[in-house]
């Protein structure tokens, strides 16, 4: 299964309490898209990764941020 999460306007801690919620329904080796814009989202996404074990496959930096996620 692929998603993608819409976080855009929402400040921390949003964006990651989302995504939290969103995974519980996901499976291993599945994959989420998340877009953000709130300036934290770069530092908290990577620390979520490394505390939960999932994977961060890419991030792209801009206005809006997408963090791409695989489910471990």
């Amino acid at each position: 299964m692929n998603k993608t999460l819409d976080c855009r306007a929402k400040q921390c801690p949003m964006p990651i309490v989302e995504l939290s919620i969103a995974v519980r329904d996901m499976q291993t080796g599945d994959s989420i898209v998340v877009e953000a814009t709130d300036p934290a989202f770069e530092l908290d996404v990577r620390a979520w990764a490394e505390m939960t074990g999932h994977s961060l496959e890419a991030l792209e930096i801009g206005e809006v941020f997408r963090a791409t996620i695989m489910v471990r």
